[in-house]
C-alpha cells in the first residue's frame, strides 16, 4: 500500500510529501522497523516513540508519524494523535478484518475470561472456527500465542483479526479492558455482539473514580454503531442485575438482550442449587426453557454461563447447542480451579483480584465447606491503593484463617502494601506473611480434612514481578509441592514411630 493511500484515510485535509513508497509494514516498535516500514511514534507511559524514530530509519523505515517535527531524511508526517492515526492506519492496511468477522467484546470488572471461554466452547460445538483475544492468551483455530495485555494495541488487534481471517477463522472472542476502550486500542473494531458482566471497584489508580470507570467500560456499547442492519445486527448483551446495564441501555443503539438472577430479565436462572460437584438451574429464555446442569461452581458461574447463553443467541446459535455445550465445560485455567493431589481438604486457585470477585469465591467456598476457610490473598504493587483495606475485610469476614501476603508487588514495598491491608483490619485476627510461597505452605500445612484452602489473586499467572525482576511463580505449582511435602512429612513421621 502507498503511503498517500493510507494518509488519504486521516481526513486531516491536503497531507503532502515529497516521497510516496510503498508501505511494507506499520510498526510502532523501532526494533521490528524494517525496509519500507511506516514507523508510528507513540508516547507510553515509560517510553516515547519520537526517540527511536531515528534507529527506525536506519533500520529502513520509509516514513515516520510523529505528533512533533523531527530532523529525519525521510517523509515525516504530523498527526495531533499518532494513537488515534495508528489505529486508522492499521484498519486500512490489514484490509479491515473485523467487517469479515463476527465479532464478540466481552467487557466488565469480573468474568471476562471465563466467559469469553464459554462463548468460544459454544461457537466451536456450533462448528465455527474461532478466534479469541483475552488475559491469558491469543487463540487463532489451534494456535495460542503469548499476550502482554488483556486487550492489545490497535496495530496488534487488527494484525492478529487479518490472520485470523487468512486462517479460516469466521467468529471472534476478545475480553475488552476499560484501559483499552478509554486509550482507544479498540478504535476499528467492528463488534457485532458486545457483553457486560458486571462492575465493581478496580483499575481507580488509572480512571480516578467509579463513574470514569464505568463510563469507559460504557464506550464499548456507545462505538457499537448507530443504524440498524437488518443483516448484520448489533447487540448489546447487559446484566440486568448490575445497576450499570441502566446506563449503558442508554448509551447504545443496538438491540438489547438481558440476563440475570435477581432482576427480570430476558436469559434467567431459577431455583439454582449448588453443590461442591458443581450447580443446576432452571434456564429460561424466549427460546425455550430447560434444566442445566453445570459442572461449574458458584454464582458467579450461572452469571458466566448467562452471558455466554445470551452472546451465542445473539450470534443466532441454537439454545441446545449452546446448553449442552456449556454443560460439558469444566472450567477456565485459574479460575476457581481445583487443586487436587489426593488430600482430605479442598485447594482452590483463583485469580479473584478485586474485593467483588473475592467476597464471590469466598462465599462460594461457604456454599460446600464442612470445616474452616483459609485464604491466602495480596494485592499488587502499583495499583489501586484504595481497595487494598477492602479485600482484607473481606477476607477478614468470610476466612476463619486469611493470610496476607504478597501479589506482585511491582515497584513497591510487600510491607508496605500489607500495611495498607492491615490498616483496614485493625484488632482482627489475621496472619500476614510477605513471601508468597511461605504463605501457601503455611496454609496447606495449617488445613485439616474438610477444610477450603483458597489462594486468591494470581490464577493463571506463572510468574511473581518484584522490582524490576519477573521471576517463575505458579500458585498450582507452589500448591502441589506444599501438598506434596505434607505427606512426605507426615510418612516420614510415620517411619519414625515405626522404627
Amino acid at each position: 500500500m502507498k503511503l498517500t493511500d493510507l494518509l488519504s484515510r486521516l481526513h486531516y485535509g491536503n497531507i503532502n510529501v515529497s516521497e510516496d513508497p510503498e508501505i511494507e509494514s506499520i510498526e510502532m516498535d523501532s526494533r521490528k522497523a524494517g525496509k519500507g516500514s511506516l514507523f508510528i511514534c507513540i508516547k507510553g507511559y515509560t517510553v516515547d516513540g519520537h526517540h527511536f524514530a531515528e534507529q527506525a530509519v536506519d533500520q529502513g523505515a520509509a516514513a515516520v508519524i510523529a505528533e512533533r517535527e523531527l530532523d529525519l531524511p525521510v517523509p515525516v508526517i504530523i498527526v495531533p494523535d499518532t494513537s488515534r492515526a495508528m489505529a486508522v492506519f492499521a484498519d486500512a492496511f490489514y484490509g479491515q478484518p473485523t467487517q469479515k468477522l463476527h465479532l464478540i467484546g466481552v467487557t466488565g470488572t469480573n468474568g471476562k475470561t471465563t466467559t469469553s471461554h464459554l462463548i468460544d466452547m459454544v461457537l466451536q460445538s456450533a462448528g465455527k472456527k474461532t478466534g479469541m483475544i483475552g488475559t491469558m492468551y491469543i487463540k487463532i483455530g489451534d494456535e495460542t500465542l503469548e499476550v502482554r495485555n488483556t486487550t492489545p494495541e490497535s496495530l496488534t488487534l487488527q494484525k492478529t483479526f487479518k490472520k485470523m481471517g487468512d486462517s479460516g477463522v469466521t467468529h471472534a472472542v476478545m475480553e475488552v479492558s476499560s484501559h483499552a476502550l478509554h486509550m482507544g486500542r479498540v478504535h476499528g473494531c467492528d463488534y457485532d455482539v458486545a457483553v457486560f458482566t458486571n462492575l465493581t471497584q478496580d483499575h481507580l489508580d488509572y480512571h480516578g473514580t467509579m463513574d470514569a470507570y464505568k463510563q469507559a467500560k460504557g464506550l464499548l456499547f456507545s462505538q457499537l454503531g448507530n443504524t440498524f442492519n437488518h443483516h448484520r445486527p448489533k447487540y448489546a448483551v447487559l446484566n440486568q442485575d448490575d445497576p450499570a446495564a441502566q446506563d449503558y441501555k442508554s448509551m447504545t443503539a443496538a438491540h438489547i438482550l438481558t440476563y440475570g438472577i435477581d432482576q427480570q430479565a430476558d436469559i434467567m436462572a431459577s431455583n439454582i442449587v449448588m453443590t461442591a460437584s458443581g450447580t443446576e438451574f432452571l434456564l429460561q429464555t424466549p427460546f425455550g426453557s430447560r434444566k442445566m446442569k453445570l459442572k461449574l461452581i458458584g454464582k458467579f458461574s450461572v452469571y458466566n454461563v448467562l452471558a455466554a447463553i445470551a452472546a451465542s443467541l445473539a450470534t443466532g446459535i441454537e439454545l441446545e447447542t449452546a446448553a449442552e455445550a456449556l454443560e460439558k465445560a469444566a472450567g477456565v485455567r485459574g479460575r476457581f480451579e481445583l487443586v487436587d493431589a489426593g488430600q482430605p481438604f479442598a485447594v482452590i486457585v483463583d485469580y479473584a483480584h478485586t474485593p467483588d470477585s473475592l467476597e464471590n469465591v469466598l462465599t462460594t467456598t461457604q456454599s460446600f465447606s464442612s470445616g474452616r476457610t483459609f485464604v491466602v490473598v495480596g494485592c499488587g504493587g502499583d495499583r489501586d491503593k484504595t481497595k487494598r483495606p477492602i479485600m482484607a475485610q473481606i477476607a477478614v469476614k468470610y476466612a476463619e484463617e486469611p493470610i496476607f501476603t504478597s501479589d506482585n508487588p511491582r515497584s513497591e514495598d510487600a510491607m508496605d502494601i500489607l500495611a495498607d491491608m492491615e490498616e483496614g483490619v485493625q484488632g482482627a485476627y489475621y496472619h500476614s506473611i510477605a513471601n508468597r510461597e511461605q504463605a501457601i505452605y503455611f496454609a496447606i500445612a495449617n488445613a485439616r480434612p474438610g477444610d477450603v484452602v483458597l489462594i486468591a489473586g494470581k490464577g493463571h499467572e506463572t510468574y511473581q514481578q518484584i522490582g524490576d525482576h519477573v521471576y517463575d511463580f505458579d500458585d498450582r505449582e507452589v500448591a502441589l509441592k506444599a501438598i506434596s511435602s505434607l505427606k512426605i512429612g507426615k510418612s516420614a513421621a510415620l517411619a519414625d514411630k515405626e522404627d
